[in-house]
């Protein structure tokens, strides 16, 4: 399957692709920090279109659209664009992210780095990918030499989480820190050995689930701000190398 999660993330691609740098449709979700626009639309509409034709018994969870509820083991989760606010800004930072759970544990995640062409991949017990070429984490043990990456939540306004003490906290502690706007690039970065180190609160099963499986079969860790174990639904992550994970945890439980 993971061949035709790789070729609709190429489809889909060339729809975005398309639609970057020009005049946008665009509605606001829950506030106006909380984006969506006529591309992501038609993204979602393309993979969902393409599964249903495919796996017409398939169940389905996506961002804009929800879930269609199906007696079926196997569930889809899509982000159409993960990134919406750079890719409706001109930023050339966003993805396609899709990945596939069979009862409950996700077996295959694709990732599609739109504007630079990459596609990162990953089968469960068959290691990570980035256009065909295996990837793996850093191997850097030292959290004050480790290059780490966060985003924040639309309403950081409230500052959930504690998130901007969290931030301040690590970038004090860090060689550096980078935000990117897009979580499933971040973790594939992680899963790269780009970033050691990658933390969100109150993300989506469609922001994590391809990109934690990336991470994992490139050998990193991906758990809950104490450690603990975590799936798709869980709302805090922390992924790393596995090298500095205790130390983010340390920081990150304050």
């Amino acid at each position: 399957m993971i061949h035709d999660i790789i070729q609709i993330s190429h489809e889909a691609g060339g729809i975005v692709r398309e639609g970057f740098g020009k005049i946008l449709s665009i509605d606001y979700k829950t506030n106006e920090a909380n984006l969506v626009t006529d591309v992501d639309k038609l993204s979602e509409e393309h993979i969902i279109e393409f599964i249903r034709k495919k796996y017409p018994d398939h169940g389905i969870l996506a961002e804009e659209s929800g879930e269609s509820k199906s007696g079926s083991e196997y569930l889809w989760i899509i982000d159409p664009i993960d990134g919406t606010t750079n890719f409706a800004h001109g930023l050339p930072i966003f993805s396609i992210s899709i990945g596939l759970q069979k009862n409950g544990k996700t077996i295959a995640g694709v990732v599609y780095d739109i504007m630079q062409d990459i596609i990162y991949a990953a089968e469960s017990g068959s290691g990570a990918f980035a256009n065909s070429q295996k990837i793996n984490v850093s191997t850097n043990d030292n959290l004050a030499h480790s290059v780490l990456a966060t985003g924040f939540p639309y309403n950081i306004s409230e500052n959930p989480e504690n998130a901007l003490e969290k931030f301040n906290e690590l970038i004090k502690t860090s060689r550096g820190i980078r935000r990117l706007g897009s979580a499933a690039i971040d973790l594939c970065y992680v899963a790269k050995g780009v970033f050691d180190g990658f933390w969100e609160v109150y993300l989506h099963p469609w922001d994590i689930c391809a990109g934690k499986l990336i991470v994992e079969e490139a050998e990193g860790l991906v758990t809950g701000f104490k450690g603990e174990e975590v799936d798709i639904f869980t709302r805090r992550i922390l992924a790393t190398n596995g090298r500095i994970h205790s130390r983010m945890v340390e920081f990150l439980r304050k």
